[in-house]
């Protein structure tokens, strides 16, 4: 049976807290937020053929929402 999402986040969390080995940990919501998000985006982008208004629909998202979440994570061409 293959994994899903919340085994894969669970999995990683449960190994990061192994990593920190003792050591208490810090913004762990924003720290896993920033790093679901950036290859969520990046995986309906594409399927969206970057078309950020069917992106930010099938996401839920304002388009101006979306486009900042782009901005963030380094992910918004240029030319737009």
């Amino acid at each position: 049976m293959k994994p899903t999402i919340s085994d894969c986040v669970r999995d990683n969390l449960q190994q990061y807290f192994k990593d920190l080995d003792g050591q208490d940990p810090v913004n762990v919501y924003d720290m896993v937020i920033h790093l679901v998000e950036k290859p969520v985006l990046e995986e309906i982008m594409a399927r969206a053929n970057h078309n950020q208004s069917r992106a930010a629909q099938w996401l839920g998202l304002n388009r101006n929402t979306l486009r900042k979440k782009l901005q963030h994570h380094a992910l918004l061409d240029n030319d737009n």
